[in-house]
């Protein structure tokens, strides 16, 4: 297949590893930003192909485990209110501060997992005697298809279709972090296909400002070897600049037209961010002229809060802090089957990737 078994080749990444040693001469901290980017840097076992001097430390790039605590038993709260309540697969064994989706579900509720929010609209349409809620979770990549939700269901004249808002956004959560006390890092491996949507104009100001280099960098192995090597040739030379690895997807200005989509429909708000509390204007939220379709003001659920598990780092984990086999109930009290937080569930999360993948890395 184009552009998938050739970034795939092991001899052109192990080219790049061998650059990336003759480069480093000092130790440098790197967070990919995407969990994707993580699941794919240990599934391939680049973490331990890496010189020692680099270090790989994995951001808070995963939709699913940054989702706060509340937002999950709002949905479950729509559950109880006999709402139909659509979801991507990856939430449903979140758990919530009482149960999760999947247990709301086997209590009785009406959880549908679906592909896309077309699919909602679809089933609001065929049941126009019930209320369907689409639980919209994702940072920019998905905002585009859940903007087109609403105006699908405004153009039809959808009274029962809402979404439960959790959009959350890449630049602020970098900026969070950076400002962070603690934070070591050095340079970023930015998201591939959040840039895909967004462009790459919206870096720039983060590099000039906290003079840190930005790589973006898409998903397969050779992708991110580039990408290391590129952000490792910047440190060493003392630059700091945004350099787009991932050309072949991304463009400087993104997809005008998503973007379009996005803007009628939704505007920048604050979002709180699961382990990372609130982060201003880091998220979307529905503009006035579509708040009919705001499933938070709808059942009136604004004010549902719950507290973290204090048992769960994932703040930790999704700062970059520590790393998932620190965290002292990792693979005992936290496991896959049994998750204690959203980064050991989600196919995202980088406590559910050294959960599967990482035995070398845990051990060492």
């Amino acid at each position: 297949m184009k552009y998938l078994n050739e970034y795939r080749n092991l001899e052109a990444t192990k080219g790049y590893l061998k650059l990336i040693a003759q480069t480093v001469t000092r130790p440098w901290q790197i967070m990919e930003i995407c969990g994707g980017q993580t699941h794919s840097l240990v599934r391939n076992g680049i973490l331990e192909l890496l010189p020692e001097e680099v270090q790989m430390i994995h951001g808070p790039g995963c939709p699913v485990c940054v989702t706060p605590l509340q937002l999950i038993d709002k949905a479950v709260e729509l559950l109880e209110q006999n709402v139909i309540v659509c979801s991507f697969g990856d939430m449903v064994r979140v758990p919530g501060s009482r149960k999760s989706l999947q247990e709301a579900k086997a209590s009785g509720g009406d959880l549908r997992i679906l592909y896309s929010p077309m699919e909602a609209v679809k089933i609001a349409r065929e049941n126009p005697d019930k209320e369907v809620v689409f639980f919209a979770v994702g940072f920019e990549t998905t905002a585009p298809a859940n903007a087109l939700s609403v105006l699908h269901a405004q153009k039809e004249g959808l009274t029962n279709y809402a979404i439960l808002v959790s959009h959350v956004l890449v630049p602020p959560a970098m900026e969070g972090i950076l400002e962070d006390k603690l934070c070591n890092i050095k340079a970023f491996l930015g998201a591939g296909h959040v840039c895909a949507i967004m462009g790459m104009k919206e870096y720039y100001p983060l590099a000039e400002k906290y003079k840190i280099p930005i790589v973006i960098t898409g998903f397969e192995p050779l992708d991110l070897v580039e990408g290391i090597y590129k952000s490792v040739k910047q440190l060493e030379e003392g630059r700091y600049e945004v350099e787009n690895q991932y050309a072949r997807v991304v463009k400087e200005a993104g997809n005008p037209e998503a973007k379009k989509v996005i803007n009628t429909v939704f505007e920048v708000g604050d979002r709180a961010w699961r382990g990372l509390g609130v982060i201003p204007k880091s998220g979307y939220v529905l503009k006035k002229a579509y708040q009919a379709y705001d499933a938070e003001i709808k059942f009136g659920i604004q004010a549902i809060t719950a507290p973290e598990n204090p048992d769960c780092i994932a703040g930790q984990i999704l700062k970059g802090i520590k790393k998932p086999h620190q965290c002292s109930q990792f693979g005992k009290a936290c496991t896959p089957a049994n998750p204690l937080g959203a980064p050991m569930v989600s196919s995202e999360g980088a406590c559910a990737a050294y959960y599967h993948y990482a035995n070398n890395l845990i051990s060492s």
